[in-house]
């Protein structure tokens, strides 16, 4: 589990039978107290490979400096480069995608005080006196 801001804009391909995969640097970062009480704050790089759905998803929403909280497994592939040394690379393979961005500041996205259109989706009264309610399980 992951959460970070983007490095960069998804760099989505679409493979044979055209399936979509995105591939985009996440940034994560830890703040701790170094021993003298000073405030450290270590930043780690991520690669992150979102498939099908969730690639075109990344690729229709996500943008440099997005928000996001990935689920995914670590994944480490080998290659030869042009040269014969063998390569590694481990990256997040992510099952899971939440968008932790405000509306407003996604691409696309209503501003304040502008309807998206997206409220009143499915009709009736939004709100609701048990929250359990809007579990989808």
């Amino acid at each position: 589990m992951l959460i970070g801001n983007l490095g960069k804009d998804p760099d989505v391909q679409h493979l044979e039978g055209n399936i979509a995969v995105a591939k985009f640097p996440l940034a994560t970062t830890e703040t701790f107290k170094d021993r003298t009480g000073k405030l450290v704050s270590q930043t780690e790089w991520h690669t992150v490979v979102l498939w099908r759905g969730l690639a075109e998803l990344a690729q229709k929403y996500l943008h440099k400096s997005s928000l996001v909280y990935i689920e995914g497994r670590l994944r480490t592939r080998s290659w030869d480069d042009k040269d014969g040394n063998r390569k590694f690379a481990t990256e997040v393979v992510g099952d899971n995608l939440i968008m932790l961005d405000k509306r407003a500041d996604a691409p696309g996205q209503s501003s304040p005080g502008e309807s998206s259109g997206m409220e009143g989706i499915g009709g009736g009264d939004m709100s609701m006196s048990d929250p359990s309610e809007s579990l989808p399980f």
